[in-house]
């Protein structure tokens, strides 16, 4: 059958060489129902509240703080052997349209933890929303991306293979979801070693969330626990949070002076 060729764009072409980068990875699951009632009603509370991509990207650095494996690497080179980030850095998949395609780019939110979630949302929104030359992350990995295929592998096995270079480039998780879209599991791959991702609420007041790990760093029983730990801190950290968010905004009392 005779078709037509097809040029693969800039944005096509750094899914292909993320997608070679990530198969020899060895991603394992674990997918659990957080109940988020409290986080739910403190979200209600905000006219315009934060998304979840921030609230979520928020709360697991907070989990990552307290517990150094969740922002630990593998790593090859010189040989293979465990890096610690001092600090957890985020890659949030962020769906843009470039040229008429549909895309997704990485933006970079490093130091969650200590940013609110309002800073993290307008970070995350203005990479959706800014041209591609405005947003850092993205000119620098579409500068590699645009590099000829010999120089490009040699920068990927740079930033794949040093751990230092590993955080600066690919983060130390990643979160996306489709569910801005409509409901549905998104089994998503990256260089690793974690991936966050999360489905759409459902009437019970619950969602359910997956993570996927790097097997090679840790165990599914850390990982359990840090469903656990997800869902306090969701509740608690986060929902505080937005409760602030709430008193913020709310017009203070004029009080009347007598004449």
């Amino acid at each position: 059958m005779r078709g037509t060729v097809r040029k693969i764009s800039i944005p096509r072409r750094l899914v292909i060489d993320l997608m070679r980068a990530s198969i020899r990875v060895p991603f394992v699951s674990l997918k659990r129902n957080l109940d988020i009632s409290p986080l739910l009603e403190a979200r209600a509370l905000v006219g315009k509240p934060p998304g979840w991509a921030a609230i979520f990207v928020k709360a697991f650095a907070i989990v990552a703080k307290d517990q150094p494996v969740l922002r630990t690497l593998y790593a090859h080179w010189p040989w293979p052997h465990f890096y610690e980030l001092p600090r957890s850095v985020a890659m949030v998949a962020t769906a843009r349209v470039e040229d008429g395609e549909d895309c997704v780019l990485p933006e970079k939110v490093a130091d969650a933890d200590t940013l609110s979630l309002t800073e993290i949302h307008n970070k995350i929104q203005f990479a959706k929303t800014a041209p591609v030359e405005q947003v850092p992350a993205f000119r620098k990995i579409l500068r590699t991306t645009r590099l000829p295929l010999p120089l490009r592998r040699l920068f990927w096995v740079v930033g794949l293979n040093f751990g230092r270079q590993r955080g600066n480039w690919f983060g130390s998780f990643g979160v996306t979801s489709v569910a801005a879209f409509g409901a549905g599991e998104l089994q998503a791959l990256s260089p690793g070693p974690y991936i966050v991702t999360y489905g759409t609420l459902n009437p019970d007041r619950t969602i359910d969330v997956m993570l996927r790990w790097d097997h090679r760093v840790t165990d599914a029983a850390l990982i359990a626990k840090t469903m656990t730990r997800l869902e306090q801190v969701l509740n608690t950290e986060i929902a505080a949070e937005l409760r602030s968010l709430r008193q913020a905004a709310e017009p203070k009392p004029v009080r009347a002076v007598a004449t």
